[in-house]
């Protein structure tokens, strides 16, 4: 059936759970696509996804398509999203696998979507051989090992490798091509990270790869697209390895490293930096050869003699040997490498966005305080990797030092007292080459926050005996998921606010959410659930979620318990180890992904250790199920314990309610009822110990805390909790918001971080952006504005005016609630099927405007409100969904979609299926 017109066209295609797609280890795939259509009461009707390894056999449009791997067939359905596909047999290793969706609209129109690719790695072998498997073995042995070379097509075949210290090393080989190959992929690892190069070229635009994790159970490796960096001929792959954290470096008693104990050991997963790499090769004619890491490569250490992963390195450009992973060179100092053991991890792909550099920061002020030392100010705090280049004699040392925060003088300060060593300890030292021209240095393996850099050794232009500093720029380091959101309104500090809020939270987007780039770099696992529902409008962070529950589930101890960090870079006691407003997330992240990406991808593998942490749980109840042994409300008053029970015990009823959902995901109906069952029991003890009905002293019905018992409260997060999670009875809700809103009308804060979201929740439900405003503008702490007014551009950790980190986002939330209240945006089925506008219009507002990219397409909103109290609402609602407009009950509203003749609404809101709608609203 030939192609109609474009009514259709598929604007995005991808796999659930991958960023990048070139080493597939799964059996299992979900597929989804997003549409984009012109064309009113146009819908999908129908689809059918077909995968093949021939992608010659999808150029036609005919439906009539041999040869395929796997074929859904034609399913009757709109589904866009969470489509699984699942061979009998799995797939190939090391394959090229080719698919493409074709879907029916309501007239039986047919369309197709653009061929996709993705490459397989090894789905079913997570080792990688000791060089002494890969040789030939001892007779007496070969039973033993025969199955393992039987399944050769099936296993890795490259060996770890390095030079058997823990000092960062170049590795490099050289090889030779017939002829120009179709398609090569290179599959690599390097820990703690490495830099990959062919022919003198990067691999990828790829930084600190590969990503942490627990490098007891799990080590990651990256793939490329090699093709266009190879010749016909002599070839080199080169990779450059270095620290991070599986070997940290702390490089003497004059730098920093935070992981310490009280001996002054920290976490270090090995003592031998190593890299593991497999070139897949394929020609015109189908043959496939394969090069691997062994010991014919070549070794030697590295100019950068440091790698410290808090922003400390060490390099002498004298040691520097230039174009040594290039054809043709030569020089002194290399060795055979070595083939290692490596790490104890088994061997997955990089799922989640690899980090990548961004935006440049230029210097808005240069300034010398004094001779021989050169400031400059970025003019935005954010993760960055500095760049300097500066021209001097030969053994010229140079040190680069970071800071957020300067002295009166301009000069770097850590204005925490307990971690000066912060200020004095984390710089990096560079050693020029003196070429008579300007030499560039960049960290190889290191990042931290900073919104100044100070060069110390060195002069501005002309200045006697010194070397000549010429630029210093910072470039913002994150992950590369899709940026998906923007908003503006029309109030200033409130733009401001949504700045440093973006600032913030782009700068903790690393390979798991950071708790701050600078101090800790520790991936503590309660801002992952407690932000997700603000970050989803900063970055597509589907992929980035279902590798941190990877990183839960290897770092899930035997008794159940799912510690507070994940990768569990440091090992911490006590409430700090054991809470469950952080261990949560192994519940609480496969709901995210189902609400926000509308996938279920996650729910088999995680859905087990679910279970065992509730039963953990169940171990640490009190008065019949309560909750209240970790850190409360963490960071109101810094760290002092509160409302344990009341936030505690709320986390566990949703936890049960997530595990129910995935249960009936699962087709466990028994165990669905049992979920169900238990988390009742824990409403009734909520309600049993917490509700108060009978206090004559206070005329509502409200509920308390337990800090002080049996002294009762009635604060305003012990009624938000209960409102946000739905632990209130319904006829008691109404005294219950009354008694929220007594607590917060004098427009203070009075929350954790914990408390803080479901602060702001409660606030959006009651219609009161006027008392989230006040808060946020209050003159003392706690206030967003006073840490804008005093000059900062992303947040602190604390509400102080000075703090260790000051690009930590777990004060956040109220970014949601600007996106939620006053965009007015909110889902209300998964992955934003349907969504409603709710823009604000009792509000100081009178402009905001804004888009989002979500899982079906761009949804954009403006709401503009004349002098006269007309108000115009633009609205784009995205093909596949459909949303609905509210109206308040006063109001009439004129809708007109795109060209179309305007509509008169007189019965309330609005509901509007795919298009552009004009929506203006009178009285």
């Amino acid at each position: 059936m030939p192609m109609s017109s474009p009514a259709l066209v598929f604007s995005r295609c991808g796999i659930h759970g991958f960023h990048e797609v070139l080493g597939i280890d799964s059996d299992e795939l979900s597929f989804y696509w997003a549409i984009d259509s012109t064309e009113k009461g146009t819908a999908q009707a129908a689809y059918r996804i077909v995968l093949t390894t021939d992608p010659n056999t999808l150029e036609s449009v005919d439906q009539k398509i041999p040869g395929l791997d796997w074929d859904s067939g034609r399913v009757q359905s709109n589904e866009q999203r969470n489509i699984l596909c699942k061979l009998d047999d799995g797939f190939h290793s090391t394959c090229n696998y080719y698919w493409r969706v074709m879907v029916w609209d309501g007239s039986d129109r047919f369309y197709q979507s653009p061929i996709q690719h993705f490459f397989t790695a090894y789905p079913r072998s997570r080792l990688l051989p000791p060089y002494s498997m890969n040789q030939k073995y001892m007779p007496h042995s070969s039973l033993i090992f025969r199955t393992w070379f039987e399944n050769e097509a099936n296993r890795w075949k490259a060996v770890w490798i390095g030079d058997g210290g823990d000092k960062p090393i170049y590795l490099r080989k050289s090889f030779q091509l017939p002829r120009l190959p179709t398609r090569a992929v290179l599959f690599a690892s390097g820990l703690g990270h490495f830099n990959m190069s062919l022919n003198g070229q990067p691999a990828s635009d790829h930084r600190l790869d590969p990503g942490w994790t627990g490098y007891h159970q799990r080590v990651q490796f990256t793939s490329y697209d090699v093709t266009a960096h190879l010749s016909a001929g002599e070839n080199v792959m080169g990779a450059h390895v270095g620290n991070g954290f599986y070997a940290g470096d702390k490089g003497g008693d004059d730098r920093f490293f935070w992981p310490m104990y009280e001996d002054n050991t920290y976490v270090r997963y090995g003592n031998e930096l190593c890299f593991f790499c497999e070139l897949h090769i394929f020609y015109d004619d189908g043959s496939h050869e394969t090069l691997i890491s062994d010991p014919t490569w070549s070794v030697r250490k590295s100019a950068t003699t440091l790698a410290n992963i808090y922003a400390s390195e060490t390099h002498d450009r004298r040691l520097y040997p230039d174009n040594w992973d290039t054809v043709g060179f030569s020089g002194e100092g290399w060795n055979s490498a070595k083939p290692l053991t490596g790490p104890r991890g088994h061997v997955y792909y990089q799922t989640q966005p690899p980090v990548v550099l961004h935006e440049t920061f230029s210097p808005v002020r240069r300034y010398s305080p004094r001779k021989g030392v050169v400031c400059f100010d970025l003019g935005q705090n954010a993760s960055t990797m500095v760049q300097i280049i500066a021209e001097g004699s030969s053994g010229s040392e140079i040190i680069v030092r970071y800071s957020e925060t300067v002295k009166e003088d301009g000069t770097v300060l850590m204005p925490d007292p307990l971690f000066k060593e912060f200020e004095t300890g984390v710089f990096s030292k560079v050693y020029l080459a003196g070429t008579g021209k300007p030499e560039t240095w960049e960290p190889d393996f290191s990042f931290t926050s900073a919104r100044y850099i100070q060069v110390e050794g060195v002069g501005l232009d002309g200045e006697e005996g010194l070397p000549i500093i010429h630029s210093a720029v910072g470039r913002h380091i994150s992950s590369a998921a899709r940026r998906l959101g923007t908003m503006k309104t029309d109030k200033e500090d409130v733009n401001d606010l949504l700045n440093a809020l973006y600032w913030t939270f782009n700068s903790n987007l690393f390979s798991y959410h950071t708790d701050c780039p600078q101090i800790e770099k520790f991936g503590w696992l309660e801002v992952t659930h407690l932000l997700a529902p603000a970050t989803q409008y900063i970055r597509d962070m589907e992929s980035l979620y279902t590798k941190i529950l990877d990183d839960i589930l290897d770092a899930q101890e035997s008794s159940g318990l799912v510690p507070t960090m994940a990768p569990e870079i440091r090992y911490m006691c006590g409430p700090l180890h054991d809470t469950i407003t952080w261990g949560c997330a192994i519940c609480l992240l496969p709901d995210i992904l189902l609400r926000y990406y509308g996938s279920t991808h996650v729910i088999p593998k995680v859905y087990p250790a679910a279970v065992r942490y509730m039963e953990y749980m169940r171990t640490k109840e009190r008065k019949g199920g309560l909750i209240e042994h970790g850190l409360g409300d963490w960071g109101r008053d810094i760290a002092f314990g509160n409302h344990q029970a009341n936030i505690e015990t709320a986390i566990y009823y949703k936890c049960l309610q997530c595990v129910e959902m995935m249960a009936r995901e699962l087709g466990k109906p028994e165990d669905a009822t049992k979920y169900k069952e238990w988390s009742s029991r824990i409403y009734k003890a909520y309600n049993r110990h917490l509700l108060v009905k009978d206090d004559p002293s206070h005329p509502q019905v409200y509920y308390t805390s337990l800090d002080d018992f049996p002294r009762r409260d009635h604060t305003s997060i012990a009624q938000a909790m209960a409102l946000q999670f739905d632990l209130c009875p319904p006829e008691y809700k109404n005294d219950v918001m009354a008694t929220f809103i007594d607590d917060t009308s004098d427009g203070r804060i009075r929350a954790g971080e914990i408390g803080l979201r479901f602060l702001f929740n409660t606030l959006a439900d009651a219609k009161r952006p006027d008392l989230v405003l006040k808060m946020a503008r209050q003159e003392e702490h706690p206030s967003y504005m006073r840490f804008l007014r005093r000059g900062e551009t992303t947040l602190l950790e604390f509400w102080q005016d000075e703090c260790r980190s000051k690009c930590h986002d777990m004060l956040g939330t109220i970014y949601e609630w600007l996106y939620a209240a006053v965009l007015g945006l909110k889902s209300t089925d998964n992955a934003y099927r349907t969504f409603e506008v709710d823009p604000p219009y009792e509000s100081e507002f009178s402009h905001v405007q804004g888009s989002f990219d979500s899982p079906y397409g761009l949804i954009k909103i403006e709401f503009q409100r004349s002098a006269t109290g007309e108000v115009n609402l633009d609205v784009r609602v995205p093909f596949g969904t459909s949303a609905v407009v509210k109206i308040p009950s006063s109001k009439q509203a004129e809708v007109r979609r795109e060209d179309e003749p305007m509509e008169i609404w007189n019965c309330g809101d609005v509901k509007v299926e795919h298009g552009s709608y004009r929506i203006t609203v009178r009285s």
